[in-house]
């Protein structure tokens, strides 16, 4: 059974195997570690070793297969009970804090066996941060503990650093539960949990009325080589991990849980990014999964960073309002993104790209790519929408107008999508929904080798946050403002009406 390493460090280590299968095995199978058995009946593509020695080569074994693996050397290992308590201290906040500052460069510090009561942490470089299982991180539910950062703040030479940021512009708001501020060469492993306690707080209330940016567990802001593996991470206030303006970014084995019904949830939010990978990562949130983006017309405008090459594979999709979803907050654009081997269950929208007039000219969403991917029981498997209405002025006339408005620098663009094997089974609403812009019509959408099924008993539901459209159930493929459309060897079942409806569709063609 051949498989690779996707991560390692001194003290962990993530695989993933080479089958080609979608998230699970074709067969359960045992891992071996130096001929002693760690996993036993293991039945995902991707599994993780923990509690390993620095500087030390381990021989892994699945069936016949063996790969050697030789740990990073660690400068010191040190244990945080071993930093103690200042009397009558409310936290463990200092004590974790001055362990993170004192410790020299390629450091392990471990989270012995206990339950850690935390504010805000700020990571430091260059530290390898081991939270083993049995070991729980709580964050503070008190509002009031978090101080109030700015948005940003002029530099002398006049430009503006980026502090804090909401739904992709910069905006006052609370330090997250781990910060990381320009860091690099930083990894947080284990199989610990780290619970925010959002739900025992009132960081979910009354959100549309706020008027600053509620802490994530993770935020990353210009870091480079961040990595995070093992965890299960729940009841996030906000955006779980939002990595922002940075770069080479790994995110593994992961274990992502936020109530169904909580406001802005998100899984994994990576905005102005590039050469990121989210792999073996199982999400259950309150909103979408992953959502890729790169801020509104200000920051891409002013900075025209992309988020870009992204890796999602071997992930697990469950419940949240879209899967992979990719806006629409992408002032500066979004390009060359794989997904594949995935399976997404239960979402209302699979794939979901969301944008609108006043994203600008440098939103350019180009070169997506969806492979091999299974879903069972969502909603609507593919949906592109181009008049996304959540936004203050969403829902105005010059937003949501359906007639042919002037191409300015206003005008967002999307390119060419490419959706190859996907099984989608138990769909409702409709097999896929594709609204361009009238003065802007969508580059390409080609579909290949693909199966489709709508649930016998299906429920009515919007296939987009969009004006002007009304609920409806069991529809085929509606394309609405696209230049060409291919449908390749694609076998649709259980719709009512027209498999294809096309609106301002210049070509269209079906092998």
């Amino acid at each position: 059974m051949k498989f690779h390493v996707l991560f390692l460090n001194e003290i962990a280590a993530s695989f993933e195997l080479d089958n080609g299968a979608v998230y699970y095995a074709p067969a359960p199978y045992d891992v071996f570690l130096d001929g002693q058995k760690v996993l036993s009946q293991w039945e995902r593509n991707v599994f993780s070793l923990y509690g390993l020695e620095p500087n030390r080569t381990y021989e892994v074994k699945i069936e016949s297969d063996v790969f050697f693996f030789t740990t990073k050397k660690a400068t010191l290992v040190a244990h945080l009970k071993d930093f103690k308590k200042a009397s009558g201290a409310a936290d463990d906040t200092l004590r974790i804090q001055t362990a993170l500052d004192v410790l020299p460069p390629h450091s392990v510090l471990i989270f012995d066996e206990d339950t850690y009561a935390v504010t805000s942490l700020f990571l430091r470089s260059d530290l390898t941060l081991y939270i083993p299982k049995g070991t729980t991180i709580l964050g503070n539910s008190d509002l009031s503990a978090y101080p109030l950062f700015p948005g940003e703040i002029p530099a002398k030479d006049g430009t503006m650093v980026q502090l804090m940021t909401f739904e992709g512009a910069p905006l006052e708001g609370m330090p997250s539960l781990f910060n990381g501020f320009g860091v690099h060469g930083v990894s947080i492993v284990g199989e610990g949990l780290i619970d925010m306690q959002a739900d025992k707080s009132h960081f979910w209330d009354d959100v549309k009325h706020l008027t600053y940016a509620r802490p994530h567990v993770f935020f990353l802001n210009h870091c480079e080589g961040v990595s995070l593996l093992g965890l299960s991470i729940q009841n996030s206030p906000c955006w779980t991990i939002h990595p922002y303006f940075s770069r080479e970014l790994g995110f593994y084995d992961l274990y992502l849980s936020n109530p169904k019904d909580t406001p802005n949830t998100d899984g994994i939010n990576p905005q102005c990014c590039s050469d990121v990978e989210i792999i073996g990562v199982r999400f259950s949130v309150g909103d979408d999964c992953i959502a890729l983006k790169s801020g509104k017309i200000y920051l891409g405008k002013t900075y025209k960073t992309p988020t870009e090459r992204v890796t999602i594979r071997n992930c697990y999709m469950h419940e949240g309002h879209g899967a992979v979803v990719l806006g629409s907050e992408a002032g500066a654009g979004l390009k060359d993104i794989t997904v594949e081997r995935c399976f997404f269950e239960g979402t209302d929208r699979g794939m979901r790209i969301k944008s609108r007039r006043g994203r600008g000219q440098d939103s350019v969403i180009d070169g997506i790519a969806f492979r091999n991917i299974k879903m069972k029981g969502v909603l609507t498997p593919l949906v592109v929408n181009m008049f996304y209405f959540c936004d203050p002025d969403g829902k105005d006339d010059w937003v949501q107008d359906k007639n042919k408005r002037p191409v300015d620098e206003t005008t967002p663009y999307l390119g060419s999508f490419t959706f190859d094997h996907l099984d989608c089974e138990d769909s409702s609403v409709a097999l896929g929904f594709f609204y361009g812009l009238p003065e802007q019509p969508i580059g390409s959408i080609v579909i290949s080798n693909s199966r489709f099924s709508m649930k016998k008993n299906a429920i009515e539901g919007y296939p987009a946050m969009m004006c002007g459209i009304a609920e409806m159930k069991k529809k085929g493929f509606l394309f609405t403002n696209v230049k060409n459309v291919w449908l390749d060897n694609v076998l649709a079942s259980g719709y009512e009406g027209e498999e294809e409806t096309l609106i301002g569709v210049e070509s269209f063609k079906k092998t």
